[in-house]
C-alpha cells in the first residue's frame, strides 16, 4: 500500500498543477489510459469546490490531497481548510425542480465518475475511489 500527498494554496490557478499530479499517479498504476480523465475530472472538481466553497478563495487556505493506493483501488482524499458543510443538502441537478438553478453539478459529476464518494469531517474532506481494472 502506498501513500502519496499534495498541496495547494487556494488559488483557482493552482488546479492546473493537478494534471501532472494525476498523469504520475496514473502512469505508475494498473490503471488504463482510458480511467485517467474520469480521475482528472473528479478531482478538478473537487480541488475547484475545496479552493472556492471551502476556503473562499483565502490564498493563505491549502487544499490538500492525500492518495492511498491498494491493490485494488486509488482513493483520494481532498481536504480544505473551510467551515464545512452538510453534503445531505446539496440539491439534485437533474431534478426537474432544480436543473436551471446553480449548484450540485460537480458533485453530481464526481459521484457519477468515481466508483465511490464519501465525506468526512463535516464535509471538509472528500474521499473519491476508483476501482482498479482486474
Amino acid at each position: 500500500m502506498d501513500e502519496l500527498k499534495f498541496t495547494l494554496s487556494s488559488c483557482p490557478s493552482q488546479i492546473k498543477k493537478l494534471e501532472n499530479f494525476i498523469s504520475r499517479v496514473t502512469c505508475n498504476c494498473q490503471f488504463k489510459k482510458a480511467k485517467h480523465p474520469e480521475i482528472l475530472i473528479s478531482l478538478t472538481e473537487a480541488v475547484n469546490n475545496a479552493i472556492i466553497h471551502g476556503n473562499n478563495k483565502d490564498k493563505s487556505k491549502l487544499v490538500n490531497i492525500r492518495l492511498k493506493e491498494t491493490k485494488k483501488e486509488l482513493t483520494f482524499f481532498i481536504s480544505d481548510e473551510g467551515k464545512g458543510f452538510n453534503p445531505k443538502e446539496i440539491k439534485d441537478p437533474t431534478a426537474p425542480e432544480f436543473i436551471g438553478e446553480c449548484g450540485g453539478r460537480g458533485v453530481y459529476i464526481m459521484k457519477e465518475l468515481s466508483d465511490t464518494l464519501k465525506y468526512h469531517d463535516n464535509g471538509r474532506t472528500v474521499e473519491l475511489a476508483f476501482k482498479l481494472p482486474k
